[in-house]
């Protein structure tokens, strides 16, 4: 089809580095410039906002890298989602992609990129027909759908330019961005607010709000600041931990006696992509939830049933039925501290006492993340080139294989398939089951945000680490082909 070829081929992009290998410094001037912009422009409000609806999810703007209400109010979602579709639509077979072939990766990339830019202008029109963000009386809808369509496409390419020419993806930058500025905040603001940790009447911030409730006192406020500060630490050393847990296959140099590597192989195979996707997905079940009870109100019909009764709705700022409800943050152990913690409600019917049990309610949570997490690692594995095969091709082509064993990719691809298929359901397994207690104990910022944050400053520390230290010995870039 030559029509689809054309539009592939002419896609806008930010052009590659023309050198192999860039600068230590080149990188990180890139990455710094792309972070202090995103931090502006979720101060640029959007002109001719007058309702913001979506002000209160909080959580939802953290993992959504978004700033609602501001010119960048749409953040990563649009890029996340249509990951998320091709994915599916590769893993089930319904497209496939050849990703061993250079043809096959660049049809791949360039599809994703005309799904983010139709979900960018899909989701700019949701978000303001839906009356999620809406305009002032007498201006257009169109002024803020263009803006919101603007800000999306800087992202997207925000998130080009970060991949190419800075360390590690944008996405992630802009996840880590979010949730750090949130911890701050929560953490040590000074400023007395109804929304902050500990409620009205104390700082927004935990640490103060700590010593006031002591001088106040007020235990039960104080244990909440406690476990919330304890909560955000052992989630920190707990994936501190697990990211260094890793399998290292020997390998040597097959021109080179007496030389080897190890191969590591991390618990966490997939990192973090499958919590960025399960969270992003979760996110867009609450956005959608909140657009529909706007948008149909009072109204009867097969919308207005399924908003209601599967969906679910809001009262206040407070889920209170449907999915949306059942894929909200628990926070079992606020509940549990604050004695409103409740196994069962009696009174209006089983259904009724089902879907409002915080035990029911913390084990749906903890399933999804756990089970979405597994789906989503093994599908990120089949597409990105992280499979026995695709590794076992990189390893041959280095110019490695493993000592004693004849030098024959076949060999090579049943020995990985051995580690990275275990580590791959665990790993993702893992990984959903941390950062659904890490939103069940209540950490100070998104428990999610939170092991996503700490997963993705790990994973950059370790490529500036090595970026640094090829720039620093220049014989081990030369020995290694670099």
């Amino acid at each position: 089809m030559v029509w689809y070829r054309t539009i592939l081929d002419n896609l806008p992009e930010v052009a590659a580095p023309t050198q192999r290998r860039l600068a230590f410094k080149e990188k990180l001037k890139w990455t710094l410039i792309v972070l202090v912009l995103f931090y502006v422009l979720g101060f640029i409000p959007l002109f001719g906002l007058g309702q913001n609806a979506l002000q209160q999810f909080e959580f939802l703007s953290i993992i959504l890298g978004a700033e609602f209400g501001s010119i960048i109010s749409l953040g990563i979602g649009p890029i996340v989602t249509a990951s998320i579709v091709l994915q599916l639509l590769n893993g089930s077979g319904i497209i496939k992609f050849d990703l061993t072939s250079h043809e096959g990766k660049k049809n791949f990339q360039g599809i994703q990129k005309m799904l983010s830019i139709f979900f960018i202008i899909f989701e700019a029109i949701i978000y303001v027909k839906m009356g999620g963000l809406a305009p002032v009386a007498g201006l257009g809808a169109s002024v803020l759908i263009f803006q919101l369509f603007l800000g999306g496409l800087i992202i997207m390419f925000m998130d080009e330019v970060v991949s190419k020419w800075g360390f590690g993806s944008g996405l992630s930058l802009f996840i880590a961005a979010g949730v750090s500025k949130s911890l701050f905040v929560r953490m040590f603001s000074p400023l007395r607010g109804a929304g902050g940790v500990a409620g009205e009447g104390y700082s927004y911030g935990a640490i103060p709000a700590l010593f006031q409730s002591l001088a106040a006192g007020d235990p039960k406020t104080a244990g909440l600041m406690i476990a919330g500060l304890l909560s955000t630490i052992i989630v920190f050393m707990i994936v501190v931990f697990a990211q260094s847990i890793r399998v290292e296959i020997p390998l040597s140099f097959g021109r080179v006696r007496g030389h080897g590597i190890r191969w590591p192989l991390n618990f966490f195979y997939t990192s973090n992509i499958p919590v960025i996707l399960v969270a992003a997905l979760m996110a867009n079940v609450q956005l959608w939830g909140r657009l529909m009870q706007n948008w149909v109100g009072n109204s009867t019909g097969v919308l207005a049933f399924i908003s209601k009764n599967i969906v679910g709705q809001f009262i206040g700022n407070s889920p209170s039925s449907g999915l949306v409800l059942l894929l909200s943050i628990p926070r079992s152990l606020e509940k549990l501290i604050t004695g409103s913690f409740q196994v069962f409600p009696a009174g209006q019917g089983f259904w009724y006492g089902l879907m409002h049990s915080d035990l029911f309610h913390a084990i749906v949570f903890v399933g999804f993340m756990m089970v979405g997490s597994l789906i989503f690692s093994v599908f990120w594995v089949q597409t990105s080139g992280m499979d026995a095969k695709s590794q076992a091709k990189q390893i041959m082509a280095s110019g490695l294989q493993i000592p004693g064993f004849r030098k024959d990719e076949r060999i090579l691809e049943r020995l990985l398939e051995r580690y990275i298929w275990p580590l791959t359901v665990m790993g993702g397994l893992a990984v959903g089951a941390l950062a659904a207690l890490a939103d069940l104990t209540g950490a100070l910022t998104s428990g999610t945000g939170l092991l996503l944050t700490v997963m993705i400053v790990y994973k950059l520390y370790e490529e500036v680490a090595q970026q640094h230290m090829m720039d620093m010995n220049p014989m081990i870039r030369k020995f290694i082909g670099k």
